[in-house]
């Protein structure tokens, strides 16, 4: 599926626009203003305050809005925190796909604060939010994307999960990822698209050398 690749911010008339947030003012009233455009002013402000975070994850589960939801996701992943994080993850499980993807763009932007979460999401029991977290490991900028991808194809039983992985892998594996590799495609066998993926990894790795 096409993921959301910028999540704008859309100018609003100076009038309704609430003044920047300064310390200890965040107020997160204005998120329940009956103007959308105030509401989008006002998730832009609060992405300076951490402090916000539970508020503008209750308005991005009530706002209809595109523009104002855009305006709560960037928020969001403004205030670089770990529960701003956590929240974002949890989008992962929405019926709404456009919400999925962009919380997965934002949650690439906060390779730190995923660093908290992938593991869990990583095991989910729901085979949809694994694959979708190794969404979020295509193109983070974090020292450790091959090792949770190694985890992941070393004891995933799914084949969808472990395609989407060597996906992946095909772009950041060392000769770390030779071993595992290897295992996997010796544990499914016959199947393809494995067979496939898995030897374009280790065709990579040994023009790599």
């Amino acid at each position: 599926m096409p993921l959301i690749k910028h999540i704008a911010t859309a100018s609003v008339p100076p009038a309704l626009a609430p003044a920047p947030a300064s310390a200890g003012q965040c107020d997160t009233a204005l998120l329940d203003a009956p103007d959308a455009a105030v509401r989008r002013a006002a998730a832009h402000v609060l992405g300076d305050c951490p402090e916000a975070v539970p508020a503008l994850l209750r308005a991005l589960e009530q706002e209809v809005e595109q523009p104002v939801r855009s305006a709560v996701l960037a928020a969001l992943g403004r205030t670089g925190s770990e529960e701003a994080a956590a929240g974002l993850a949890s989008c992962l499980r929405s019926e709404d796909a456009w919400l999925r993807n962009a919380a997965i763009e934002v949650l690439r932007g906060l390779p730190a604060q995923v660093a908290t979460v992938i593991a869990h999401l990583l095991v989910d029991w729901d085979r949809d939010v694994r694959i979708l977290a190794v969404g979020i490991l295509d193109t983070l900028r974090h020292d450790c994307v091959e090792e949770w991808l190694l985890q992941l194809i070393e004891a995933d039983p799914d084949v969808n999960v472990c395609g989407a992985a060597l996906d992946v892998l095909a772009e950041v594996a060392t000769g770390a990822a030779r071993a595992p590799v290897e295992r996997l495609l010796e544990r499914f066998r016959g199947e393809p698209y494995i067979a496939f993926a898995g030897e374009l990894v280790l065709g990579r790795l040994a023009r790599s050398r």
